[in-house]
């Protein structure tokens, strides 16, 4: 899979957790994150922080690998 980085605009909560509300794709596009529903790590799996998001009414994968957000694509 082929990763995609995005913008992620995020709350902040009082602990320093970082909760994604909004993907930015390039200048235009933007989607809105209906809620998280998990994160984890994983040194093995993938780099980082995985979140599953829902996004309408699909789940998908967000991770924030440092200070960069990406997604992945199939293909």
């Amino acid at each position: 899979m082929r990763r995609l980085y995005v913008t992620v605009n995020c709350d902040q909560t009082a602990q320093g957790d970082c909760i994604p509300r909004v993907i930015k794709w390039g200048e235009s596009k933007t989607t809105e994150i209906r809620k998280v529903l998990y994160s984890c790590s994983s040194p093995t799996e993938f780099e980082g922080i995985r979140y599953t998001i829902l996004v309408g009414s699909a789940e998908q994968y967000l991770y924030k690998a440092g200070d960069k957000w990406y997604v992945e694509l199939k293909g």
